[in-house]
């Protein structure tokens, strides 16, 4: 997904606050005011000078570097940085940046935060310590080369607590981030999805367009257009719950498929004969075979 430039700085009035949006019922849960999850004021922005343009907050000639005691605890990459005064505005549609120096501003959609995390900035010892919420935004046409990525790496810096009680506001602009993301999940391909589904599916043999497993004799792979494999040699198919009617009765006796009766086999046919009807009939064949042996050949 590409982001979108901005030339009029958004206003609070744009936006319903979350406050607002929670102690009410909304008339109706489409259209309306995007929610006002975070409103940052005059935030420090840095992305590495190498990405200058990628952004239209920092144009390709952007040469302000880090300020503040920050540019002296970056581990020797204040050089590296440019930075721009922001104003953050994340809304459950999109998370908008804006710098009034350069009257331009950048609404990106979720999608496109493919990371975002707190960071820690300065040194504790010193008592410089601060925190930041870096993210890496990931920014695709979705066209046929959708594998390429124009990748950016943003640091946002929110101006500190006005008092130590107060919550770390890099942990609050990164939790109505989260928030507000979990309301824009990536999309799914669904080729992927189905090819990682069906890919590796082991099905009977049977059918001229399925691929043989390499080391098993007669089992093939599944389809990828999410079609069925070929039944067992003698089947009837699946049996599933749409047609399990087919094949079995409401006692759940087999009646073949289609709900023909098998041919009747007989009397007797399927029942476990007692022991003594076994020994009874060892004896009929012991006698019937002492009989043979006994009679005289004929002779003509």
């Amino acid at each position: 997904m590409l982001p979108t430039t901005i030339r009029s700085p958004p206003a609070t009035e744009d936006y319903t606050p979350l406050s607002e949006y929670q102690s009410q019922t909304p008339d109706s849960f489409v259209g309306g005011k995007p929610v006002l999850h975070q409103h940052v004021v005059g935030a420090k922005a840095w992305i590495p000078k190498a990405q200058c343009g990628s952004l239209p907050v920092f144009p390709a000639d952007s040469t302000q570097g880090p300020t503040g005691f920050e540019a002296e605890h970056i581990n020797g990459e204040a050089e590296e940085l440019v930075e721009q005064k922001v104003d953050i505005f994340v809304n459950s549609n999109n998370f908008t940046i804006y710098s009034p120096q350069v009257e331009a501003g950048v609404s990106i959609p979720y999608p496109s935060i493919s990371i975002h995390a707190v960071k820690q900035v300065g040194s504790q010892e010193q008592g410089n310590r601060t925190q930041a919420v870096w993210m890496q935004l990931e920014f695709s046409d979705g066209g046929a080369n959708d594998d390429d990525f124009n990748m950016v790496e943003l640091t946002i810096i929110p101006p500190p607590a006005t008092s130590d009680a107060d919550p770390s506001p890099a942990q609050q602009l990164y939790e109505a981030m989260a928030n507000c993301s979990d309301l824009h999940p990536n999309p799914i391909d669904g080729e992927e999805d189905e090819e990682e589904e069906y890919a590796d599916r082991i099905v009977f043999e049977g059918s001229a367009e399925h691929e043989a497993i390499e080391g098993f004799t007669g089992v093939w792979r599944g389809t990828t257009d999410g079609g069925l494999p070929p039944p067992m040699p003698g089947s009837g198919g699946w049996i599933t719950a749409d047609n399990v009617q087919d094949y079995f009765d409401e006692d759940g006796n087999w009646i073949g498929q289609g709900g023909e009766e098998e041919e009747d086999l007989g009397e007797g046919a399927g029942r476990v004969r007692a022991h003594d009807e076994v020994e009874a009939d060892g004896s009929k064949e012991e006698e019937s075979k002492a009989d043979s042996e006994n009679k005289r050949p004929r002779v003509d």
